[in-house]
């Protein structure tokens, strides 16, 4: 059993986009309330599929958050619509704005349509992301230089005094927090090449997705499922229980 705490809360309330650092989140079996309910939609093999920062890493120059219903104060099981601000932090307009999608085809180049599903739209369905300041500083070490853990898109990031990478052994273990609620933790999160464009320029950086590959199986953080809906506060205390023995290695990527 390893003590630990809430070091920061993150929701993402439109995928591939920037998102918003929390006070404190609602959480339920769909994940974290608000998290991912809204993407960018381009035609793929004529469908029409989510656009990530894998197609389109200007995406990440846009953010999203909801400015009237803040921290927990958004209920999962009916969020409002996301706001969304554009590159040059002047412009904004509601989800449902006819304006927003004209302003995001100019942007990006290319036709598109807005999806909202209060279900969510995780790549990963009703998941959580955790990361974990051990495993954070660790690789910032070996790395050598700046790692903004914004790349990883957590939602929950965690202090614990557990060693770096203990995470990876945990599938299957419980999170119990000091307020009530009550993950599951599924399996190590597998990587794709989103963490190497930077939050802030959209500069590729290859040499960290070589790094977790050659080093760490291409892992960082853990899955999890919601067991007991709720509250989480940031700074709240929490168990970690791992399993007995240490599961598999995951293979489900990370949602963008």
């Amino acid at each position: 059993m390893a003590e630990a705490s809430v070091l920061q809360l993150w929701r993402w309330p439109v995928k591939s986009m920037g998102g918003e650092r929390l006070r404190s989140i609602r959480v339920d079996a769909r994940g974290a309330g608000g998290d991912r309910t809204h993407a960018v939609l381009h035609e793929h093999k004529g469908d029409w599929k989510p656009l990530t920062a894998r197609e389109a890493p200007r995406l990440l120059a846009w953010s999203a958050a909801y400015p009237f219903a803040r921290d927990a104060g958004l209920r999962p099981e009916d969020p409002p619509h996301a706001q969304v601000t554009a590159p040059d932090g002047r412009n904004s307009w509601r989800w449902d704005d006819p304006r927003l999608r004209q302003a995001l085809e100019e942007d990006l180049g290319r036709p598109l349509r807005l999806r909202r599903d209060v279900g969510g739209i995780q790549d990963l369905e009703r998941s959580l992301l955790l990361t974990f300041e051990a495993t954070y500083a660790a690789l910032d070490a070996e790395l050598d230089q700046p790692l903004d853990l914004r790349r990883f898109r957590p939602n929950l990031h965690i202090g614990s005094d557990a060693p770096a990478w203990a995470e990876e052994g945990w599938g299957g273990g419980r999170v119990r927090f000091s307020g009530g609620v009550v993950l599951r933790l599924l399996h190590p999160c597998v990587r794709c090449a989103i963490p190497t464009r930077s939050p802030d320029t959209q500069e590729k950086w290859p040499g960290l997705l070589r790094h977790l590959a050659a080093h760490h199986g291409t892992l960082f953080g853990i899955n999890a499922r919601v067991l007991q809906a709720g509250r989480i506060a940031a700074h709240e205390t929490l168990e970690l229980l791992p399993p007995n023995q240490a599961a598999p290695r995951g293979v489900q990527p990370a949602g963008p």
